[in-house]
C-alpha cells in the first residue's frame, strides 16, 4: 500500500470552504465535495467504521525515511555536518532503516514472531479498512459544513481513542490529518481545544518518529497557533522538552516538506497576533534559536546550488520568514553582527534564475534593509560586491505587488549607490556599474513607470514613512543618473588597454534611462 507525503496545511477562510486534502482514499469513494452534497447518514457510518474497525494494537513496519541529521548533536546547536542517510532517528524497534540505501528491517521480537500467517493477513485487512474510511473523512473534513457535522456526532472521541491506543503510524497519521483539516474551521476548533485530554494527546505526537506524521502534528499545530485559543497550546509547547523537539525535527529531518512544517509551526511562534510569542519566543532564544536558523540556511543554501528541486524552495522560504520576523524586532542588532547570517543573505540575494526563489530574495532584501536600519555601515560589505547590485536589480519585477518590499528594495540600494564615488573607483569597476545599470535598466524603466501614480499619489504620501521612502527613491535614481552620466563623459579617454572599446555599454539605452530617472526625480523632488 502506498504512503503519499502528506499536503502542505492551509489557513482558514471562514468565508469559503478550506482546500481539501486528498489522502490515499480509494478511487471509489472519492469525492468533489465542493460540488457534491454528502448524505449525512454516509459521514455518521463512516465515524462507525472508524470506531467498530480500529485495527489491533501492532507497529506496522513503514520505514519512516524522514529522519536522518541535517546538524549533529542538533539538541545543542552546533555546526552543520554533512547529512547522514543512514542513520535516521527511530524508537519503534520494528521500524525499518536504511543503510546504504538498502532496506534492512530490525529484529522482530519472537511475540510477533509468533502470530501466524491468517492473523497477520487479518490484521493488515483491518488496518487497509480502516485506512480507507478514515482517508475519506480526512478530505471530508476540510468542507466546513461536513467538519461541524463530524464534530457533532462524536468524531473528536473516536478520534481521541484511536490516538491514545494505536501504535500503527499510518493510522496516527490520518487520525492527525483529520483533526489537522477540523481545525480550519472555528467550531471544530474549539471543540478539540474542550474534548478532554486531546490536547495533550496530540502535542505528545510530536515525539513519533515518522515523518508524515509529523508534518501532520506540525500542519495542526500551526493551525491552533494561528487562530483564537492558542493561549491554550502555548501553554502545553512552552515546555521545553517539547520546544527542544520541535528544534530537534527541524534540524534532523530530510524531508523538506517535513522542514518546512517545522520551521513553520517555529513561524507561528514567533509571529503571532495572538500573545503566543510572549510565552514563547523568550524560551526559544534560551534554546539558541537564531543559530539553528542559520544552521538551517546555510544548509538550504548549500543544497540549491546542487539540487534545485521545487519542494526544497518552500522551506527556504520559511526559514528565512522566521529570521525576518527576528530582525524586526529586539533582536534585530545581534543578527546583524552574525558575518555567517550576513554572508547567507548576500548568498540568496545573488541566486541567479529569480523566479525559483524569488520569495526568498525578497524576504532576503527586506532582512537586510532592517539590519541597515539599525547598523548603516554594514552596507560596506556590498560596496563593490557587483552581483548583489544585480541581484537586487534582478528582484525588482518581483516586487512589484508588494510596497513595502519594493521600498525595501530601493532603501538598500540607494544606501549603496550613495557609497560610491564614480570619480574616485577604478574604471573598470566603473563600467560593471554602468553594465548593471544598462543590462536591467528595462527593470528600472518599468518599475518606475508602472508605479508612478503609486509613488505620487495621496495613498502614498499619507504612508507611515512616507517621507523615508521618498528620499531613498530619490537618493537611488539621483545616483543612477549621476553615474550613468559620468561614464559618458569619461568613457572616450579611457585607455583601450584599461578596458576595451567593444565592451562599453548601449550608448542609447544609456541616454534612455538617465532620461527615465530624471523624470521621475522631477516629480519626487
Amino acid at each position: 500500500m502506498a504512503y503519499p507525503e502528506a499536503t502542505s496545511g492551509f489557513e482558514e477562510d471562514e468565508s469559503n470552504e478550506a482546500v481539501p486534502y486528498h489522502p490515499s482514499a480509494p478511487a471509489s469513494e472519492l469525492f468533489d465535495d465542493s460540488t457534491t452534497t454528502i448524505d449525512p447518514s454516509y459521514i455518521i457510518s463512516l465515524i462507525r467504521k472508524l470506531l467498530l474497525n480500529v485495527p489491533h494494537n501492532v507497529r506496522d513496519s513503514r520505514p519512516d525515511d524522514g529522519a536522518g541529521a541535517h546538524c549533529n548533536d542538533s539538541v545543542e546547536g552546533s555546526e552543520m555536518v554533512d547529512v547522514q542517510e543512514d542513520t535516521p532517528a527511530v524508537s519503534n524497534p520494528n521500524v525499518q532503516t536504511f543503510t546504504n540505501n538498502e532496506s534492512e528491517p530490525m529484529d522482530i521480537p519472537n511475540d510477533e514472531n509468533e502470530i501466524d500467517s491468517s492473523e497477520r493477513r487479518e490484521i493488515a485487512t483491518e488496518e487497509e479498512a480502516w485506512e480507507e474510511y478514515g482517508c475519506v473523512l480526512w478530505d471530508l473534513a476540510a468542507n466546513k459544513t461536513h467538519a461541524v457535522f463530524m464534530v457533532e456526532n462524536l468524531l473528536l472521541d473516536v478520534l481521541l481513542a484511536s490516538l491514545a491506543i494505536s501504535q500503527s503510524v499510518r493510522v496516527i497519521e490520518i487520525n492527525l490529518g483529520i483533526l489537522a483539516n477540523l481545525a480550519c474551521h472555528e467550531a471544530p476548533r474549539s471543540s478539540i481545544i474542550s474534548t478532554n485530554g486531546l490536547i495533550n494527546l496530540i502535542v505528545d505526537k510530536l515525539f513519533v518518529d515518522d515523518s508524515s506524521c509529523l508534518s501532520e502534528v506540525c500542519r495542526f499545530l500551526t493551525l491552533a497557533l494561528r487562530h483564537s485559543g492558542s493561549i491554550i497550546w502555548a501553554e502545553v509547547l512552552k515546555i521545553e522538552s517539547v520546544l527542544l523537539r520541535i528544534l530537534w525535527i527541524a534540524e534532523n529531518t530530510l524531508k523538506p516538506q517535513l522542514l518546512e512544517k517545522s520551521v513553520g509551526l517555529l513561524l507561528a511562534m514567533v509571529d503571532n497576533k495572538h500573545g503566543v510569542t510572549v510565552f514563547l519566543l523568550p524560551p526559544l532564544m534560551e534554546l539558541g534559536l537564531p543559530k539553528r536558523l542559520i544552521n538551517l540556511l546555510e544548509f538550504e543554501v548549500k543544497s540549491l546550488h546542487s539540487d534545485r528541486t521545487p519542494d526544497r524552495f518552500p522551506a527556504l522560504d520559511v526559514i528565512l520568514e522566521v529570521i525576518e520576523v527576528l530582525s524586526a524586532g529586539k533582536y534585530s542588532t545581534s543578527l546583524a553582527q552574525d558575518r555567517e547570517l550576513l554572508r547567507l543573505v548576500f548568498d540568496v540575494v545573488k541566486l541567479p534564475d529569480k523566479a525559483e526563489v524569488s520569495s526568498s530574495c525578497i524576504t532576503a532584501i527586506v532582512l537586510f534593509a532592517n539590519f541597515l536600519a539599525d547598523k548603516s555601515d554594514l552596507i560596506l560589505d556590498v560596496l563593490q560586491d557587483v552581483p548583489f547590485l544585480q541581484g537586487l536589480l534582478d528582484t525588482l519585477p518581483y516586487v512589484s505587488d508588494d510596497s513595502e518590499a519594493r521600498h525595501a528594495l530601493w532603501s538598500v540600494v540607494g544606501k549603496l549607490l550613495i557609497e560610491v564615488h564614480e570619480n574616485l573607483i577604478p574604471p573598470s569597476l566603473l563600467l560593471q556599474y554602468v553594465s548593471v545599470f544598462v543590462e536591467k535598466s528595462d527593470f528600472i524603466e518599468e518599475d518606475l513607470i508602472d508605479h508612478r501614480e503609486e509613488d505620487l499619489g495621496e495613498e502614498f504620501k499619507k504612508s507611515q514613512g512616507f517621507d523615508i521612502k521618498r528620499k531613498a527613491r530619490i537618493a537611488s535614481l539621483s545616483k543612477i543618473a549621476t553615474i550613468l552620466q559620468y561614464w559618458s563623459s569619461v568613457s572616450d579617454r579611457v585607455p583601450e588597454t584599461a578596458i576595451p572599446k567593444d565592451s562599453h555599454p548601449d550608448d542609447g539605452i544609456l541616454k534612455k534611462l538617465v532620461e527615465c530617472c530624471r523624470s521621475n526625480l522631477v516629480f519626487l523632488e
